[in-house]
């Protein structure tokens, strides 16, 4: 049998490095070329923002900024700021003082359980049981906020304040604040609220601009779930422009910001900021079937909201008074070959017109269940998205020319829209 010489120790450990050494190298371009197949060119690594290398070690951070990077370049989740945190840190730094708490407290009364009049009950309870059972409850809740301007101007949603009789602001410093509800608007689920500042001049978050957001971009969801104070959640834009339809929240007008940044109750009208800390979303829906996915109103919408909020406490809205969904002439044949199908459709792409709701301007003009809506003012309709927004621009109390089919029949109906009521 051969007997190989064993290895000195000073051999033993060279060759450790080494092969350390050799691993390290091999993971970090592993790493490196992963980022590239990950990450488009903008999302690549700043110099300032990886650690000095030398050596041997150059070769991957070479590799991964071989792609031009553009100055508003996104920065990576092992940046660090020239303060030496991560941007995740200085983005919450800098949002932080300006979100809020809000507590609402709301009194409700109850109607008796009919129970109670009956007379076999009333005989082994008495007739006084009735009167000892409390009429009226109180309801506390609770959500968060964010200040936008310095005179104490805050935004929330408007399910957070909704029909409270007391609101309460709470600063992250522990001051506290008396709010008043400026105005509230069921359909963006978007509320303003007014703090009396003394004078004193509070802390304004930054506003960003949601139209200059993509998908893949950074969010940073900050809020108060739980009751508990700045509670932070790091994710990515998911989608743009996801509608209120296709998220299933149907009574809703409004196209939201998607994002995995985890979403939790008490989140509910804190800030959704991008890495600079600026705030591009309001956090807002939550789908209870969901995992990992939340909804934020684009923060540009907001301030169109906000205005009018401000100004008449309400947002004037017009209707036609119709529940709808979009419709493929595909879609429809697959319904009329079921024997089981409540009706027959029409075969046309267009909007389906699934209810009229009774006293409105769709009922007054003839519209019936059943009809497609194909054409607004000579221009086709594609979804029920494009009809919505067709009538919140047409504005209240003008007339639309709406061709529509019914059964086999090509009609058209003038719709005069009107105001919707009752909305905050």
């Amino acid at each position: 049998m051969n007997h190989h010489p064993r290895p000195s120790r000073k051999a033993r450990r060279s060759w450790q490095q080494l092969t350390t050494h050799a691993i390290a190298l091999a993971m970090g371009m592993v790493m490196t070329l992963g980022s590239l197949r990950v990450l488009p060119a903008w999302a690549a690594p700043l110099d300032d923002a990886l650690p000095k290398a030398s050596g041997t070690e150059a070769a991957p951070i070479q590799l991964a900024q071989r792609s031009p990077i553009s100055p508003k370049a996104a920065p990576t989740l092992a940046a660090v700021s020239p303060t030496g945190h991560s941007f995740v840190a200085d983005a919450v730094q800098k949002i932080g003082p300006s979100v809020v708490r809000i507590d609402t407290e709301r009194t409700i009364t109850r109607n008796l359980d009919p129970i109670f009049d009956d007379p076999f009950f009333r005989r082994f309870f008495g007739d006084d049981i009735a009167g000892s059972m409390p009429r009226e409850e109180l309801q506390r809740g609770q959500g968060s906020g964010f200040i936008v301007d310095s005179k104490g101007i805050i935004l929330t949603n408007a399910h957070v304040v909704d029909k409270a009789d007391t609101v309460k602001v709470t600063l992250t410093d522990g001051r506290e604040f008396e709010g008043k509800v400026q105005g509230a608007d069921r359909l963006t689920d978007l509320a303003v609220i007014k703090v009396n500042t003394k004078g004193k001049a509070l802390p304004a978050a930054a506003l960003g601009n949601s139209g200059e957001i993509q998908v893949g971009d950074w969010a940073i969801a900050v809020g108060n779930p739980l009751g508990l104070n700045n509670t932070v959640t790091l994710g990515i834009v998911s989608t743009l422009s996801r509608s209120s339809s296709e998220v299933g929240i149907s009574d809703k007008r409004l196209d939201f910001i998607q994002t995995d940044a985890a979403i939790n109750p008490g989140n509910s009208g804190g800030p959704l900021v991008n890495a600079n800390g600026e705030v591009i979303g309001i956090n807002t829906a939550i789908r209870a079937d969901a995992m990992g996915i939340g909804f934020a109103i684009p923060i540009n919408k907001a301030q169109e909201i906000e205005t009018q909020l401000l100004r008449d406490g309400k947002v004037a809205r017009p209707y036609v008074g119709i529940q709808m969904v979009s419709l493929t002439a595909k879609d429809a044949k697959e319904n009329n070959a079921d024997p089981n199908a409540d009706f027959i459709i029409p075969e046309v792409d267009g909007v389906l017109v699934v209810r009229v709701l009774p006293n409105t301007p769709a009922a007054k003009a003839g519209i019936r269940r059943g009809d497609v809506i194909t054409q607004i003012g000579g221009k086709a309709v594609a979804t029920a998205a494009d009809l919505q927004e067709r009538v919140e621009k047409s504005g209240i109390g003008n007339a639309l020319k709406m061709q529509l089919r019914r059964r086999s029949q090509n009609l058209t109906i003038t719709v005069t829209t009107a105001e919707l009521e009752n909305q905050g």
